[in-house]
């Protein structure tokens, strides 16, 4: 399949946001490509990627938090990794811009998909390694998470709602909450989960909604916690 000269320029524009310039051309073209637009996908690239992401942030937080303990780097380093934030990253990147997707796949939304901008973003982070090494690597890991430490790290010292609410049950002698997806809503690509948080051993339900199952969870979670707070005082 030939590529358009406006891809083309896409991708070269990609590269000058990335502050890297590969040697080998296919491999970012790999990166790019999802499988289902044929078989040299970036499902390998990715996992080397997601490799690299982990030491790279790793690295990063290593310094910036040199008098932290284990538990809140690896916290810090979860809410870096997430796909949350790969998929902020990959917007801000312009990655649906340039992804390779089968015409199904476009017309459903791919290209705005959380889970395949996120991996995309894990498969060049890979192709950069391979082009360039760990140096090149790493140093595009530090450009493009750098800027998201400071407020990361605000965030993962506090402990998410899901984490509260166990230690809230488990300082009582209670068990563990559960939670089940109510219903979704919206297009496969626009979700919105509905996920209750059910406490049976206190009789209390709490439900809430999120763009990912895992953000729903917080929230019932969190209306969970602050219904068994109140009933507590």
């Amino acid at each position: 399949m030939a590529v358009s000269p406006s891809l083309n320029t896409s991708v070269d524009a990609l590269q000058q946001r990335l502050g890297y310039r590969f040697v080998q051309q296919g491999l970012l073209t790999c990166a790019l490509t999802h499988r289902s637009f044929g078989s040299d996908h970036n499902e390998r690239l990715e996992f080397l990627g997601d490799a690299v992401l982990n030491l790279a942030v790793s690295d990063l937080l290593f310094g910036h938090f040199a008098s932290s303990p284990e538990g809140d780097l690896t916290r810090v380093r979860a809410h870096l990794v997430r796909q949350d934030t790969l998929h902020l990253i990959a917007v801000s990147l312009q990655l649906p811009q340039v992804l390779r997707l089968s015409e199904g796949e476009a017309r459903g939304g791919g290209a705005q998909r959380p889970s395949i901008l996120a991996d995309a973003l894990e498969a060049v982070i890979g192709a950069v390694y391979r082009d360039g090494g760990y140096g090149a690597a790493h140093a595009l890991v530090w450009r493009l998470f750098e800027p998201l430490v400071g407020e990361t790290a605000a965030q993962a010292w506090t402990k998410d709602p899901k984490t509260q609410l166990q230690e809230w049950l488990q300082g009582r002698h209670l068990p563990v909450p559960e939670y089940q997806i109510e219903t979704t809503r919206g297009r496969a690509h626009d979700q919105v989960f509905v996920v209750v948080c059910d406490v049976p051993s206190l009789g209390v339900r709490a439900s809430g909604e999120g763009r990912s199952r895992r953000a729903a969870e917080q929230e019932a979670a969190r209306a969970a916690l602050e219904r068994l707070q109140l009933d507590d005082r």
